[in-house]
């Protein structure tokens, strides 16, 4: 049985590694004024960056239509007899119920939509591992099965640099922003029951990344990980986790991905997260 993966531009695999496991992407959008750009193919999240300060305002986003989900599923099947489609949570986006609704209208070809449940490269990791798996051979259902297994383990963090992001797109008022702002809060992020929600408010930047180092000890202390540091526009503290977190965790592995588009729409330039789960 051949078996495509697909997953969305929110998983933000760089390309190299999307072509490298053979990994198929549906963007999501996100849309200046009356400008619509396709994120990881019309803009990248290099140029997302630099055309949010020529903007007064921010960007709306938007799920992929149906119908993009079912020309894709159709160029599929004439390779393919199932696709495992793997996208962010379902919680935070349509993107899913897309997947879903479109695998129901294509035929010869078997749909198995995912809801990772999260976002970002936490969201890659598990579309990598049904690609290496689906090249070993393995059945759509052990695919799946080991998806939930990866699932139990996985977490992640996000810390807020900027809480301006925020505050313009709904989620603080000016007043709280601001304060916030003054006060040097960074707000740290994670997912619960598929939504995005508040973990910790902590003082200074660099005490919001000590912390998330802390609760990744919690977790690599006891078994190797797997784990992506991921960035809006800053590599270069990137670099410097990544390296400070090999030295410290020799037996887990770890990468480097982004924020594009569509989440950095809501997170800001500046923030960092770190995802994991047990290898």
């Amino acid at each position: 049985m051949q078996i495509a993966i697909v997953t969305d531009s929110t998983a933000y695999i760089p390309e190299e590694v999307r072509k490298r496991h053979g990994i198929h992407m549906i963007p999501l959008s996100v849309i200046f004024g009356d400008e619509s750009y396709r994120e990881e193919i019309d803009m990248t999240a290099e140029s997302f960056w630099e055309e949010i300060k020529r903007q007064k305002e921010l960007p709306t986003t938007s799920q992929p239509p149906v119908g993009e989900f079912v020309e894709l599923f159709e160029s599929l099947s004439k390779e393919y007899d199932a696709v495992i489609s793997i996208h962010l949570s379902s919680g935070i986006s349509g993107t899913y119920n897309g997947a879903v609704t479109a695998g129901q209208m294509v035929d010869g070809i078997k749909v198995y939509p995912y809801d990772s449940e999260i976002s970002c490269m936490a969201q890659g990791f598990y579309a990598i591992e049904a690609a290496k798996m689906a090249k070993e051979g393995k059945k759509p259902e052990e695919i799946i099965a080991r998806l939930d297994e990866i699932k139990k383990s996985m977490d992640a963090y996000f810390m807020v640099d900027d809480l301006s992001h925020l505050q313009r797109g709904g989620r603080l008022t000016g007043a709280q922003a601001l304060i916030g702002n003054l006060l040097q809060l960074k707000p740290l992020l994670h997912f619960v029951d598929k939504v995005i929600v508040p973990y910790e408010k902590i003082r200074t930047r660099k005490k919001a990344i000590q912390r998330i180092y802390q609760l990744f000890d919690e977790a690599a202390s006891k078994h190797p990980v797997r784990a992506a540091v991921i960035h809006a526009n800053r590599p270069e503290d990137a670099k410097k986790m990544k390296e400070e977190l090999e030295s410290k965790y020799p037996n887990s592995e770890f990468i480097i991905s982004y924020f594009g588009a569509v989440i950095g729409t809501h997170l800001g330039e500046g923030a960092m997260g770190l995802c994991w789960y047990k290898k």
